[in-house]
Formats: C-alpha cells, structure tokens, sequence
C-alpha cells in the first residue's frame, strides 16, 4: 500500500510558485542562462529566508544554481552573530557559495538610505566576484504598500509610486529580482514555520523612529480598519498600474528622442517646438532623458518643470544650471551642456 506523500503547506506552495515565475521570466527574457548562478540577498528575517528556502528548491528545477550573499551592516550589537546564523542556515538550506560581507554604512540621505545604498554596493561587488547575473529580494507585497504609501505623503510621481519591480535590468550589475511582490508578509513568516527555519526579527522593524515602521504598524492598520481589508492589496494594483503606464511613457519618450535630438561635442539639444507639442508628461520625459543619457544626470522634478518653463515660458531668461549640467535655450533649441 503506498503512503500518501505528505500535504504541501499552503505558505510554503505560494513561495515556491512565485520564485518559479519570477526564474522563468529570467530565463525567457535573457537574464540568467542554465547553469547560471543566482544569489539569493539573504538578512535572516522571515521574507529574506523563505526566500531562500524557496530558490534552493526551486532553482535546480530550472538548471540554475543558488548561492546566498549576506551582509553584515555592524550597526547593532551582535550583528556578527545574526549574519553567521543566517549564513549557516543558507549553506543548511543547500546554497552555495554563501558570502558574508560587513560594511561601512555612512549618514548621506539618512540612516535607511545610507544603509541601503552599502548594502547594494556590497551585494554588486559579491555578485561580481562570484559570476552572478541576478540577485533575488525579499520584498513582499506589504513592502510594496507601504513604499506606495511613503510616496504619496512624500508627493512623489508616478515613477515612485510605482513601487519596485519584479525583475530589474540595470546598466551596470546584476539585475534585480523580487519574486515575492504577490506574497504578504504573514505568508513568509508561514512558511518559515512550515519548513523549521527560525527567522531572526530585526528590532529596527518594530521602531517608530523610522517612517516606514510608523505606515506600517500605525499607518496601514488604521487604513484597514476604516477602509476594510485589501488596502495593502489594493496599494499593491496600484503601483502594478503606473509601473505598466510610466513604462509606455518612456517608450514613447525614447521612440522620440531620436528625432528631437541633436548631439555636438559640447552636449546635446532638443527641439523647442516639438518639445511644446507634446503632453507635459512626454516632454518632461524626453528632457530627464536626454540628461540622463548624455551627462549621467537624474533631475528631479523640480528641476525637470524649471528647465521646460524654458520651452512653455520663455521671455528670455538665461541658463538654469542644473548638477554638472546647463540648461539654456537659443532659439528654437533647447541646449544641455556640461556645466
């Protein structure tokens, strides 16, 4: 008589399924080859390990190899110890290589910023070192929500509030992938339970010092119990929705650019006529564009409606100088030069 294979959880089954996806998008769009390697940026925490529990079941499926990168912030006490356990249960997990890094993290755009902006330094490195086209995150949907809700209190465009993306090729580094944007928080922490993984509970999560912990222990609760359930979900369309229309603007954007554009030694203009036929949108896509692609330059929004009142607005005035970049107009040209 046979035995009935045990039931798979539930939790566990929804981690499983989203990693699989998320590798399969990798593979069909180019990504990641067979045989690659794929890290897994492991804290310890509950999203990070079902996580990697999920890829290192998940990635043989599909000819992939998994591997693990930790990082050691040292800004609380015994961080040491925390990046060693959760190296520990990688390797028991079945990823290999598993690399602990610890990092310097500075003040520049505040402790989060700073933090974070170390941490990917250091993951780019490993992944470099190690031969590793994508890295996977475990930012969940709650994540999502609540990087939605900071960008509306924040009065942020579309472009932020389309939250984070499953699958992001960058210009230089792995690309980034973050398979768990469907699943919530309480399903991680399931699964962990499911399969007999400890997740470690960072204290900074539970601290209302910082903004992010304030939407979500105060913030989204209350949305919730005025609203009714599904905000976070509902957060969560939202972002899919502008992400799929910021991107047909930047298509269209880059479609154009090459008409409007002109490129000298001295930088690169853009048609003033053609930039005022077009939706405020575009033209203040076409203007970041040519910025970014000429002078490495992201200009925010204030910067971006200051240089296209040169096209909407003008009486004359002389160049806006913007970081390492002038903006000026001479005529029917709209002229970016190094500044």
């Amino acid at each position: 008589m046979n035995t009935p294979r045990p039931r798979l959880d539930p939790a566990v089954a929804d981690t499983r399924r989203a990693v699989r996806s998320l590798l399969a998008q990798a593979l069909d769009e180019g990504t990641v080859r067979p045989g690659d390697l794929v890290l897994v940026a492991l804290s310890g925490g509950p999203d990070s390990l079902a996580l990697a529990a999920a890829t290192a079941f998940e990635a043989p499926k599909q000819d992939l190899r998994a591997g693990a990168v930790v990082v050691d912030h040292a800004l609380q006490a015994g961080s040491e110890a925390v990046a060693s356990r959760a190296s520990r249960q990688a390797s028991e997990l079945g990823l290999a290589p598993v690399t602990v890094r610890r990092v310097a993290v500075g003040s520049a755009g505040g402790p989060e910023a700073a933090a974070r902006e170390a941490r990917h330094a250091s993951i780019a490195l490993v992944a470099s070192d190690v031969g590793s086209p994508l890295v996977l995150f475990g930012h969940t949907l709650d994540d999502q929500a609540e990087s939605v809700l900071l960008g509306l209190a924040r009065g942020s465009g579309p472009d932020s509030l389309s939250g984070m993306a499953p699958l992001t090729r960058r210009q230089a580094g792995p690309a980034y992938g973050r398979p768990l944007l469907g699943v919530r928080r309480h399903t991680t922490r399931q699964a962990c339970a499911a399969a007999g993984l400890a997740p470690w509970d960072d204290p900074q999560n539970a601290d209302p010092a910082f903004a992010r912990v304030r939407v979500r222990n105060v913030l989204l609760p209350a949305l919730e119990r005025e609203l009714g359930a599904g905000v976070p979900e509902a957060l969560a369309r939202t972002a899919d929705q502008l992400r799929e229309d910021s991107a047909a603007l930047d298509h269209f954007a880059e479609e154009m650019a090459e008409d409007l554009a002109e490129h000298s030694e001295a930088g690169i203009s853009l048609s003033v006529r053609e930039l005022a036929a077009n939706p405020p949108a575009l033209r203040q896509r076409l203007v970041r564009l040519a910025v970014e692609s000429e002078f490495g330059v992201t200009l925010s929004r204030v910067q971006t409606l200051e240089v296209c009142r040169l096209v909407t607005d003008w009486s004359g005035q002389g160049p806006i100088d913007l970081p390492g970049v002038q903006a000026s107009r001479s005529g029917d040209r709209l002229a970016f030069t190094a500044g």
